[in-house]
Protein backbone atom coordinates (compact mmCIF):
# COMPACT_ATOMS: atom_id res chain seq x y z
CA UNK A 1 0.00 0.00 0.00
CA UNK A 2 1.44 3.12 -1.26
CA UNK A 3 2.15 5.82 2.15
CA UNK A 4 -0.79 7.92 3.51
CA UNK A 5 0.82 11.00 1.55
CA UNK A 6 1.14 9.32 -1.93
CA UNK A 7 -2.33 8.34 -1.67
CA UNK A 8 -3.02 11.79 -1.07
CA UNK A 9 -0.92 13.05 -3.54
CA UNK A 10 -2.76 10.70 -6.12
CA UNK A 11 -6.63 10.71 -5.62
CA UNK A 12 -8.87 11.68 -8.34
CA UNK A 13 -9.45 15.06 -6.75
CA UNK A 14 -5.82 16.29 -6.61
CA UNK A 15 -5.13 14.98 -10.28
CA UNK A 16 -7.55 17.39 -11.73
CA UNK A 17 -6.74 20.09 -9.78
CA UNK A 18 -9.92 20.58 -7.62
CA UNK A 19 -8.08 20.53 -3.84
CA UNK A 20 -4.84 19.99 -2.35
CA UNK A 21 -4.17 18.74 1.18
CA UNK A 22 -4.31 21.98 2.90
CA UNK A 23 -3.59 21.09 6.65
CA UNK A 24 -0.47 21.50 9.01
CA UNK A 25 -0.12 17.76 9.29
CA UNK A 26 -0.81 16.73 6.10
CA UNK A 27 1.82 18.87 4.36
CA UNK A 28 4.05 17.94 7.29
CA UNK A 29 3.35 14.30 6.03
CA UNK A 30 4.72 14.74 2.32
CA UNK A 31 7.56 16.52 3.67
CA UNK A 32 8.68 13.64 5.95
CA UNK A 33 7.98 11.18 3.03
CA UNK A 34 9.14 13.27 -0.06
CA UNK A 35 12.50 15.54 0.85
CA UNK A 36 15.42 14.42 0.60
CA UNK A 37 16.71 13.10 3.95
CA UNK A 38 20.17 14.97 3.37
CA UNK A 39 18.30 17.29 4.62
CA UNK A 40 18.46 18.00 8.43
CA UNK A 41 16.27 20.17 10.19
CA UNK A 42 16.36 21.78 14.25
CA UNK A 43 12.71 22.38 14.54
CA UNK A 44 9.79 19.98 13.65
CA UNK A 45 6.99 21.85 11.83
CA UNK A 46 6.34 24.36 9.01
CA UNK A 47 7.46 28.02 8.52
CA UNK A 48 4.54 30.07 6.41
CA UNK A 49 5.58 33.73 7.68
CA UNK A 50 8.20 35.79 8.93
CA UNK A 51 8.15 39.52 10.45
CA UNK A 52 11.16 41.05 11.88
CA UNK A 53 12.87 39.02 14.40
CA UNK A 54 9.80 36.54 14.43
CA UNK A 55 8.95 33.42 12.14
CA UNK A 56 5.39 32.11 12.62
CA UNK A 57 4.70 27.57 11.82
CA UNK A 58 1.59 26.76 9.81
CA UNK A 59 0.50 25.45 13.20
CA UNK A 60 0.61 29.13 14.80
CA UNK A 61 3.85 28.33 16.49
CA UNK A 62 6.14 31.97 16.69
CA UNK A 63 9.51 31.70 17.35
CA UNK A 64 11.74 34.45 18.50
CA UNK A 65 14.60 33.42 15.49
CA UNK A 66 17.97 33.75 16.33
CA UNK A 67 19.44 32.18 13.28
CA UNK A 68 18.25 34.30 10.33
CA UNK A 69 18.30 31.63 7.96
CA UNK A 70 21.92 31.29 8.65
CA UNK A 71 23.00 34.72 8.56
CA UNK A 72 21.01 35.40 5.39
CA UNK A 73 17.94 37.81 6.80
CA UNK A 74 20.41 40.32 8.03
CA UNK A 75 17.38 43.42 8.48
CA UNK A 76 14.83 40.35 10.22
CA UNK A 77 12.18 38.67 8.16
CA UNK A 78 10.37 40.58 5.62
CA UNK A 79 11.57 44.13 5.76
CA UNK A 80 9.06 46.38 4.33
CA UNK A 81 11.46 48.46 2.17
CA UNK A 82 13.50 45.11 0.88
CA UNK A 83 10.16 43.00 0.35
CA UNK A 84 8.51 46.31 -1.24
CA UNK A 85 11.92 46.96 -3.97
CA UNK A 86 11.82 43.20 -4.73
CA UNK A 87 8.30 43.05 -5.35
CA UNK A 88 8.41 46.75 -7.24
CA UNK A 89 10.70 45.38 -9.33
CA UNK A 90 8.67 41.68 -10.25
CA UNK A 91 6.44 44.26 -12.14
CA UNK A 92 9.34 45.83 -14.27
CA UNK A 93 12.00 42.72 -15.24
CA UNK A 94 12.29 39.51 -13.03
CA UNK A 95 15.28 37.88 -15.15
CA UNK A 96 17.33 39.99 -17.42
CA UNK A 97 20.07 37.79 -17.97
CA UNK A 98 23.85 38.60 -17.35
CA UNK A 99 25.09 37.54 -20.83
CA UNK A 100 22.40 39.16 -22.83
CA UNK A 101 22.76 42.45 -21.70
CA UNK A 102 23.01 44.26 -18.16
CA UNK A 103 19.50 44.60 -16.28
CA UNK A 104 19.63 48.03 -14.24
CA UNK A 105 19.51 46.85 -10.78
CA UNK A 106 22.63 44.77 -11.23
CA UNK A 107 24.64 48.14 -12.21
CA UNK A 108 22.63 50.03 -9.00
CA UNK A 109 23.57 48.10 -6.81
CA UNK A 110 27.15 47.82 -7.80
CA UNK A 111 26.80 51.80 -7.55
CA UNK A 112 25.32 51.29 -3.93
CA UNK A 113 28.40 48.56 -2.58
CA UNK A 114 31.36 50.50 -4.31
CA UNK A 115 31.39 52.71 -1.42
CA UNK A 116 31.29 49.75 1.11
CA UNK A 117 33.99 48.30 -0.32
CA UNK A 118 36.95 47.79 2.54
CA UNK A 119 39.68 48.60 -0.17
CA UNK A 120 39.14 50.77 -3.27
CA UNK A 121 41.12 48.53 -5.13
CA UNK A 122 38.05 46.33 -5.01
CA UNK A 123 36.28 47.58 -8.11
CA UNK A 124 35.37 44.59 -10.43
CA UNK A 125 31.84 42.74 -9.63
CA UNK A 126 30.44 39.27 -10.68
CA UNK A 127 26.90 38.68 -8.84
CA UNK A 128 25.99 34.94 -8.51
CA UNK A 129 23.32 32.77 -6.66
CA UNK A 130 25.00 31.43 -3.24
CA UNK A 131 27.73 31.55 -1.38
CA UNK A 132 29.20 28.02 -2.56
CA UNK A 133 29.08 29.34 -6.28
CA UNK A 134 30.75 32.13 -5.54
CA UNK A 135 33.71 30.20 -3.91
CA UNK A 136 33.84 28.07 -7.07
CA UNK A 137 34.08 31.39 -9.44
CA UNK A 138 36.68 32.58 -6.90
CA UNK A 139 38.70 29.57 -6.93
CA UNK A 140 38.19 29.34 -10.54
CA UNK A 141 39.69 32.90 -11.28
CA UNK A 142 42.55 32.49 -8.82
CA UNK A 143 43.65 29.48 -10.86
CA UNK A 144 43.04 30.92 -14.15
CA UNK A 145 44.80 34.48 -13.58
CA UNK A 146 48.10 33.24 -11.95
CA UNK A 147 48.57 29.57 -13.44
CA UNK A 148 48.82 27.74 -10.64
CA UNK A 149 46.57 24.92 -9.25
CA UNK A 150 47.03 24.63 -5.34
CA UNK A 151 44.88 26.14 -2.97
CA UNK A 152 45.99 26.82 0.81
CA UNK A 153 42.58 26.55 3.22
CA UNK A 154 41.97 26.56 7.06
CA UNK A 155 41.50 23.69 9.36
CA UNK A 156 37.95 24.55 10.21
CA UNK A 157 37.22 26.55 7.47
CA UNK A 158 33.49 26.60 5.70
CA UNK A 159 33.24 27.56 1.79
CA UNK A 160 30.23 25.41 1.15
CA UNK A 161 28.89 21.52 -0.61
CA UNK A 162 29.74 21.92 -3.98
CA UNK A 163 33.04 19.84 -5.28
CA UNK A 164 35.44 23.13 -5.35
CA UNK A 165 33.80 24.15 -2.65
CA UNK A 166 33.54 21.08 -0.96
CA UNK A 167 37.35 20.43 -1.13
CA UNK A 168 38.53 23.63 0.51
CA UNK A 169 35.63 23.13 3.67
CA UNK A 170 37.30 21.62 6.36
CA UNK A 171 35.07 22.31 9.51
CA UNK A 172 33.02 18.82 9.37
CA UNK A 173 33.53 15.59 7.72
CA UNK A 174 29.80 14.96 7.05
CA UNK A 175 30.24 17.48 4.00
CA UNK A 176 32.26 15.70 2.20
CA UNK A 177 31.99 11.92 3.23
CA UNK A 178 32.07 9.69 1.00
CA UNK A 179 32.28 11.71 -1.86
CA UNK A 180 35.82 11.68 -2.90
CA UNK A 181 37.73 12.27 -4.93
CA UNK A 182 37.03 15.90 -4.40
CA UNK A 183 38.72 18.81 -6.35
CA UNK A 184 42.86 17.78 -6.13
CA UNK A 185 45.62 20.77 -5.42
CA UNK A 186 44.05 21.47 -1.53
CA UNK A 187 46.20 21.94 1.01
CA UNK A 188 45.45 23.73 4.84
CA UNK A 189 46.90 24.82 8.20
CA UNK A 190 45.31 25.79 11.53
CA UNK A 191 43.81 28.89 12.28
CA UNK A 192 44.76 30.47 15.22
CA UNK A 193 42.15 28.71 17.49
CA UNK A 194 43.70 27.45 20.72
CA UNK A 195 41.72 23.55 19.83
CA UNK A 196 44.02 23.52 16.64
CA UNK A 197 46.63 24.24 18.12
CA UNK A 198 46.10 21.83 21.52
CA UNK A 199 46.66 24.38 23.91
CA UNK A 200 44.43 25.71 26.88
CA UNK A 201 42.13 28.88 26.37
CA UNK A 202 43.85 31.12 27.72
CA UNK A 203 46.66 31.05 25.18
CA UNK A 204 48.26 34.28 24.21
CA UNK A 205 46.86 35.54 21.00
CA UNK A 206 50.00 36.35 19.75
CA UNK A 207 50.78 32.59 20.34
CA UNK A 208 48.35 31.00 18.12
CA UNK A 209 49.14 33.50 15.25
CA UNK A 210 52.77 33.18 15.31
CA UNK A 211 51.63 28.72 15.61
CA UNK A 212 49.32 29.38 12.56
CA UNK A 213 51.93 31.23 10.42
CA UNK A 214 54.46 28.96 11.08
CA UNK A 215 52.64 26.19 9.86
CA UNK A 216 51.92 28.22 6.24
CA UNK A 217 55.55 28.70 6.11
CA UNK A 218 55.93 25.22 6.20
CA UNK A 219 53.74 24.19 4.41
CA UNK A 220 55.07 26.48 1.72
CA UNK A 221 58.49 24.66 2.10
CA UNK A 222 57.36 21.08 2.66
CA UNK A 223 53.80 20.53 0.24
CA UNK A 224 52.88 22.69 -1.83
CA UNK A 225 55.58 25.43 -3.37
CA UNK A 226 54.58 29.14 -3.70
CA UNK A 227 55.39 28.81 -7.62
CA UNK A 228 52.75 26.26 -7.78
CA UNK A 229 50.15 27.88 -5.42
CA UNK A 230 47.53 30.10 -6.66
CA UNK A 231 45.28 31.63 -3.65
CA UNK A 232 44.95 31.52 0.50
CA UNK A 233 41.17 31.49 0.96
CA UNK A 234 40.25 32.46 4.17
CA UNK A 235 37.25 33.25 6.43
CA UNK A 236 38.16 36.61 8.71
CA UNK A 237 35.59 35.24 11.12
CA UNK A 238 35.32 31.28 11.30
CA UNK A 239 31.57 30.29 10.57
CA UNK A 240 30.69 26.83 11.02
CA UNK A 241 34.59 26.29 12.25
CA UNK A 242 33.15 27.80 15.61
CA UNK A 243 32.80 31.82 15.81
CA UNK A 244 36.24 32.84 15.58
CA UNK A 245 37.70 36.54 14.84
CA UNK A 246 41.41 35.75 13.24
CA UNK A 247 43.73 38.17 14.74
CA UNK A 248 44.73 41.49 12.73
CA UNK A 249 48.28 40.14 12.88
CA UNK A 250 47.44 36.69 11.43
CA UNK A 251 45.81 38.09 8.50
CA UNK A 252 48.47 40.82 8.35
CA UNK A 253 51.02 37.81 8.06
CA UNK A 254 48.77 36.14 5.30
CA UNK A 255 49.29 39.13 3.30
CA UNK A 256 52.47 39.58 3.59
CA UNK A 257 52.96 36.07 2.63
CA UNK A 258 50.65 36.50 -0.43
CA UNK A 259 52.29 39.72 -1.59
CA UNK A 260 56.15 37.82 -1.03
CA UNK A 261 55.07 34.82 -3.48
CA UNK A 262 52.37 36.53 -6.21
CA UNK A 263 49.77 34.27 -4.82
CA UNK A 264 46.11 35.58 -3.99
CA UNK A 265 44.38 36.02 -0.96
CA UNK A 266 40.84 35.31 -1.18
CA UNK A 267 38.66 36.70 1.85
CA UNK A 268 35.46 34.98 2.08
CA UNK A 269 32.98 37.00 4.11
CA UNK A 270 29.95 34.77 2.62
CA UNK A 271 28.73 34.91 6.72
CA UNK A 272 30.60 37.50 8.46
CA UNK A 273 30.05 40.36 6.10
CA UNK A 274 27.50 42.73 5.64
CA UNK A 275 27.56 44.16 8.93
CA UNK A 276 27.06 40.83 10.11
CA UNK A 277 30.57 41.28 12.52
CA UNK A 278 29.99 45.23 13.29
CA UNK A 279 31.19 46.43 10.28
CA UNK A 280 29.99 46.00 6.16
CA UNK A 281 32.93 43.62 6.03
CA UNK A 282 35.05 42.18 9.11
CA UNK A 283 38.00 42.51 7.07
CA UNK A 284 37.98 46.16 6.96
CA UNK A 285 38.70 46.60 10.88
CA UNK A 286 42.46 44.80 10.02
CA UNK A 287 43.04 47.10 7.32
CA UNK A 288 44.35 43.89 4.77
CA UNK A 289 43.03 44.25 1.28
CA UNK A 290 41.70 41.08 -0.35
CA UNK A 291 42.28 40.27 -3.78
CA UNK A 292 39.36 38.36 -4.31
CA UNK A 293 36.39 39.53 -1.69
CA UNK A 294 33.41 37.28 -1.39
CA UNK A 295 29.59 37.94 -0.19
CA UNK A 296 26.14 36.19 -0.21
CA UNK A 297 23.74 35.20 2.91
CA UNK A 298 22.76 38.68 3.89
CA UNK A 299 23.36 40.80 1.03
CA UNK A 300 19.75 40.54 -0.20
CA UNK A 301 17.59 39.37 2.82
CA UNK A 302 16.95 36.74 1.56
CA UNK A 303 16.94 36.65 -2.36
CA UNK A 304 19.71 34.10 -3.68
CA UNK A 305 22.27 36.47 -4.70
CA UNK A 306 26.39 36.18 -3.73
CA UNK A 307 29.48 38.59 -5.46
CA UNK A 308 32.95 38.19 -6.19
CA UNK A 309 34.52 41.50 -5.56
CA UNK A 310 38.01 42.25 -7.13
CA UNK A 311 40.54 44.12 -8.89
CA UNK A 312 39.67 45.10 -12.70
CA UNK A 313 42.95 45.01 -13.49
CA UNK A 314 42.36 41.28 -12.62
CA UNK A 315 39.33 40.65 -14.03
CA UNK A 316 40.13 42.28 -17.11
CA UNK A 317 42.48 39.31 -18.09
CA UNK A 318 39.68 36.83 -18.02
CA UNK A 319 37.96 35.72 -21.52
CA UNK A 320 34.75 36.78 -21.96
CA UNK A 321 32.27 33.98 -21.07
CA UNK A 322 34.36 32.38 -19.41
CA UNK A 323 32.04 33.36 -16.63
CA UNK A 324 28.08 33.37 -16.36
CA UNK A 325 25.24 31.79 -15.35
CA UNK A 326 21.52 31.53 -16.02
CA UNK A 327 20.35 33.31 -13.00
CA UNK A 328 23.41 35.05 -11.87
CA UNK A 329 22.92 38.67 -10.62
CA UNK A 330 19.28 38.12 -10.92
CA UNK A 331 17.04 41.54 -11.07
CA UNK A 332 14.70 40.83 -8.16
CA UNK A 333 17.60 39.91 -6.31
CA UNK A 334 19.89 43.02 -6.69
CA UNK A 335 16.83 45.51 -6.67
CA UNK A 336 16.15 43.52 -2.81
CA UNK A 337 20.08 44.29 -2.12
CA UNK A 338 19.75 47.69 -2.95
CA UNK A 339 17.17 48.13 -0.90
CA UNK A 340 19.53 46.55 1.82
CA UNK A 341 22.29 48.73 1.03
CA UNK A 342 19.74 51.92 1.56
CA UNK A 343 18.59 50.57 4.92
CA UNK A 344 21.70 49.89 5.98
CA UNK A 345 22.71 53.71 5.74
CA UNK A 346 19.65 54.82 6.12
CA UNK A 347 18.50 53.35 9.23
CA UNK A 348 21.91 53.10 11.30
CA UNK A 349 21.80 49.36 11.18
CA UNK A 350 25.36 49.45 12.41
CA UNK A 351 25.20 51.29 15.33
CA UNK A 352 22.26 48.86 16.59
CA UNK A 353 24.61 46.44 15.94
CA UNK A 354 27.23 47.66 18.24
CA UNK A 355 24.64 48.14 20.97
CA UNK A 356 22.54 44.99 20.69
CA UNK A 357 26.21 43.27 20.20
CA UNK A 358 27.26 44.84 23.72
CA UNK A 359 23.90 43.79 25.58
CA UNK A 360 24.69 40.44 24.36
CA UNK A 361 28.41 39.82 25.31
CA UNK A 362 26.94 41.04 28.65
CA UNK A 363 24.54 38.90 29.28
CA UNK A 364 26.89 35.93 27.99
CA UNK A 365 29.74 37.32 30.47
CA UNK A 366 27.34 36.86 33.34
CA UNK A 367 26.73 33.35 32.57
CA UNK A 368 30.41 32.57 32.21
CA UNK A 369 31.07 34.24 35.53
CA UNK A 370 28.89 32.59 37.72
CA UNK A 371 30.36 30.02 39.70
CA UNK A 372 27.84 27.80 39.71
CA UNK A 373 27.78 27.73 35.71
CA UNK A 374 31.82 28.51 34.90
CA UNK A 375 33.10 25.26 35.03
CA UNK A 376 30.68 24.16 32.20
CA UNK A 377 31.54 27.36 30.08
CA UNK A 378 34.98 27.38 28.23
CA UNK A 379 34.83 30.74 26.00
CA UNK A 380 32.56 33.70 24.66
CA UNK A 381 33.60 35.17 21.44
CA UNK A 382 32.71 36.48 18.40
CA UNK A 383 32.43 39.90 16.66
CA UNK A 384 29.07 42.16 16.34
CA UNK A 385 25.96 39.93 16.00
CA UNK A 386 27.84 36.72 14.95
CA UNK A 387 28.64 35.50 18.49
CA UNK A 388 29.07 32.00 20.42
CA UNK A 389 29.37 30.75 23.46
CA UNK A 390 31.22 26.74 23.72
CA UNK A 391 30.77 24.35 26.37
CA UNK A 392 33.33 21.86 27.88
CA UNK A 393 32.99 18.39 27.22
CA UNK A 394 34.85 15.90 28.66
CA UNK A 395 33.74 13.68 25.11
CA UNK A 396 34.71 14.20 21.38
CA UNK A 397 37.21 15.34 19.08
CA UNK A 398 40.56 15.58 21.19
CA UNK A 399 39.09 15.54 24.52
CA UNK A 400 41.11 12.64 25.63
CA UNK A 401 44.47 15.10 25.69
CA UNK A 402 42.85 18.86 24.68
CA UNK A 403 43.91 21.08 27.25
CA UNK A 404 40.49 23.01 27.23
CA UNK A 405 39.00 19.90 28.78
CA UNK A 406 38.62 21.04 33.05
CA UNK A 407 40.14 18.20 34.81
CA UNK A 408 37.73 16.18 36.79
CA UNK A 409 34.56 17.52 34.73
CA UNK A 410 32.26 14.96 33.28
CA UNK A 411 30.61 16.67 30.67
CA UNK A 412 28.43 14.16 28.20
CA UNK A 413 28.99 15.36 24.54
CA UNK A 414 25.92 17.25 23.15
CA UNK A 415 25.84 20.00 25.76
CA UNK A 416 25.03 22.56 23.33
CA UNK A 417 23.14 20.72 20.98
CA UNK A 418 20.78 20.02 24.43
CA UNK A 419 20.93 23.87 25.33
CA UNK A 420 19.89 25.02 21.78
CA UNK A 421 16.85 22.51 22.05
CA UNK A 422 15.76 23.86 25.61
CA UNK A 423 15.71 26.88 23.23
CA UNK A 424 13.84 25.63 20.72
CA UNK A 425 11.32 24.41 23.18
CA UNK A 426 10.90 27.80 24.83
CA UNK A 427 10.31 29.52 21.71
CA UNK A 428 13.49 30.85 20.28
CA UNK A 429 15.60 29.48 17.39
CA UNK A 430 19.23 28.93 18.10
CA UNK A 431 21.69 26.70 16.49
CA UNK A 432 24.93 25.02 17.07
CA UNK A 433 28.06 24.79 14.94
CA UNK A 434 31.59 23.27 14.49
CA UNK A 435 32.15 19.68 15.92
CA UNK A 436 32.91 21.20 19.49
CA UNK A 437 30.69 22.32 21.82
CA UNK A 438 29.22 25.63 20.68
CA UNK A 439 26.13 27.71 20.16
CA UNK A 440 25.86 30.37 17.78
CA UNK A 441 23.93 33.61 17.71
CA UNK A 442 22.81 34.84 14.27
CA UNK A 443 19.67 37.39 15.49
CA UNK A 444 18.86 39.88 12.74
CA UNK A 445 20.92 43.06 12.97
CA UNK A 446 18.49 45.36 13.53
CA UNK A 447 16.82 43.66 17.02
CA UNK A 448 15.66 45.28 19.44
CA UNK A 449 16.84 45.58 23.05
CA UNK A 450 13.55 44.28 24.44
CA UNK A 451 13.62 40.91 21.94
CA UNK A 452 17.85 40.89 22.67
CA UNK A 453 17.16 40.75 26.58
CA UNK A 454 13.76 38.13 25.63
CA UNK A 455 16.38 35.99 23.55
CA UNK A 456 18.96 36.28 26.54
CA UNK A 457 16.76 35.40 29.23
CA UNK A 458 15.60 31.97 27.44
CA UNK A 459 19.26 31.43 26.93
CA UNK A 460 20.43 31.97 30.52
CA UNK A 461 17.28 29.55 31.62
CA UNK A 462 18.23 26.55 29.04
CA UNK A 463 21.68 27.17 30.11
CA UNK A 464 20.98 26.57 33.67
CA UNK A 465 18.30 23.84 33.53
CA UNK A 466 21.19 21.52 31.02
CA UNK A 467 23.81 22.40 34.19
CA UNK A 468 21.67 20.85 36.37
CA UNK A 469 20.48 17.86 34.59
CA UNK A 470 24.23 17.26 33.37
Amino acid sequence: MLPRSSRILRSPSLQHGMRYASSAAALNEIGKQHVTNGLGRISEGILSKGSGSYVEYLDGKKMLDFTCGIGVTNLGHCHPRVSKAAADQCMNLVHGQCSIAFNEPYLRLIERLLPAMPHPSLDSFFFWNSGTEAVEGALKMARVLTGRQNIIAMQGGYHGRTYGSMAVTKSKTIYSDGAAPLMPGVFSIPFPYWHQHGLPTSAPTSVLTEQSLYQLHLLLSQQTSPNDTAAIIVEPVLGEGGYIPAPKEFLEGLRAVCDQHGILLIIDEVQCGFGRAGSWFFIEQSGVKPDILLMAKGLANGFPLSGIVSRKELTDKLIPGSMGGTYAGNAVACAAACAVADAFREEDILSNVQARSKQLFAALHTLKDDQTLSPYILDVRGSGLMVAMEFASSEGPGAAFDPATPKGLSVKKGMASRVAKKCIEKGMLLLTTSVYEVVRFIPPLNVSEADMKKGCDIFAESVREVVRES
